[in-house]
């Protein structure tokens, strides 16, 4: 593994930077805060992200994609963790179209995929019912009828939901919550008759809603992969999902950082830089080192991804990253806030957008603690 980006990846994260920094910096995420934008996120950024080919990063050519592989949909989230960008990249590229390309049929592939890849189609992946990450415990149920299934529960946190066209839903066709048995998936119209979105106001200014599925009927056609059996495909999905997400939190930290220090280079007190104060360096060389260790991690999980079969145990280093990054966003965001003194609590500085999304993203599929005890499980302690 090689932790220096090709030239096709250094052109890569060049583009990406210059286009979040310009056509999406913070104040995207600002304005569609304090205009309650219902969305989630600008349609024509999304429709300039598709036209780059940012949607197509992770799909293989046959269904449209352009196979550039997780390393260069990693390089893209990581940028626009940089500017905290608004995108339905993470619950329709990341998570949606993963799972379908895993576990769907060619021909539910063949209808879906390229409308992802094409901008044509947001999809929103339905899967926490609590508050805390557990994605085995599933609870909305799968009922077999004569025509399909009937689906009843709710889903918490789906993010993207109200701009969602459709759903891939994690339900339960048997056994009980906390069987790894008997979970299945679902890709559902969100237009269906009984689907309830109720959209919920997030600290991180995000789009996010409960989703209640009553008497949702659904055809047979809408099982993704076999029944009851879904449940590979999503742990790997997931695993997926939090390298993807540590990527996004990896750019955060990095610009959270790199305000710091030019901040601190700038602030005078008692007469001269406080960046001169031995106090200040020693903790800014501990964020520094700490954002070296997150880089290498997430480089090396993004290109063992794309090594296909021949991967080296993705789940433990999906649970390392998202450990790691939980931990060094958690330290790297509050020693921003608290360096930038009482300037950084005030919401005329950006450093309060990236405190907010650290702490949602902390607890996205899994955190600090879930991740540590799934570590240790798989290594057999």
């Amino acid at each position: 593994m090689s932790l220096v980006f090709n030239e096709d990846q250094l052109m890569l994260q060049e583009s990406a930077r210059s286009f979040c920094r310009e056509q999406a910096p913070v104040a995207v995420l600002r304005n569609m805060r304090d205009t309650k934008d219902a969305l989630g996120f600008p349609k024509s950024l999304w429709q300039s992200m598709v036209d780059l080919g940012w949607a197509g990063m992770a799909i293989p050519e046959v269904y449209g994609g352009f196979e550039f592989g997780y390393s260069g949909l990693g390089i893209v989230l990581e940028e626009t963790g940089r500017t905290l960008v608004p995108t339905p990249l993470v619950s329709t590229i990341l998570l949606s179209a993963t799972a379908i390309n895993l576990a769907g049929s060619d021909a539910q592939k063949t209808t879906l995929l390229p409308a992802i890849a094409a901008g044509e189609s947001i999809v929103a992946f339905a899967l926490e019912e609590g508050a805390f990450h557990n994605p085995a415990h599933v609870s909305l149920s799968a009922v077999k009828t004569a025509e399909g299934y009937e689906l009843n529960g709710v889903k918490k946190f789906v993010l993207d939901a109200a701009a969602a066209d459709h759903f891939v839903v994690v339900a339960r066709s048997s056994g009980y919550a906390g069987d790894t048995n008997g979970i299945s998936l679902f890709l559902l119209d969100s237009k269906t008759p009984g689907i309830l979105v109720q959209p919920l106001s997030m600290v991180d200014s995000r789009s996010a809603a409960n989703v209640s599925f009553d008497k949702v009927n659904v055809p047979a056609g809408a099982l993704l992969g076999i029944e009851g059996a879904g449940w590979p495909a999503l742990e790997r999905t997931l695993d997926i999902g939090r390298i993807g997400l540590s990527a996004e939190m990896l750019g955060s930290i990095q610009e959270v950082f790199e305000r710091t220090v030019e901040y601190l280079k700038q602030r005078t007190q008692f007469g001269v830089q406080i960046g001169a104060f031995q106090a200040l360096q020693h903790r800014a060389a501990l964020m520094y080192s700490e954002i070296e260790l997150c880089k290498s991690l997430v480089r090396k999980a993004l290109s063992e991804l794309d090594r296909g079969d021949d991967a080296q145990d993705i789940p433990a280093l999906a649970s390392m990253c998202k450990a790691k990054l939980c931990e060094v966003s958690a330290l790297i965001s509050n020693e921003g806030v608290q360096m930038h003194g009482g300037i950084g609590m005030t919401d005329e500085f950006d450093l309060g957008f990236f405190l907010k999304r650290a702490r949602v993203a902390q607890q996205m599929l899994g955190d600090v603690l879930f991740h540590r005890d799934r570590y240790a499980s798989l290594r057999g302690f």
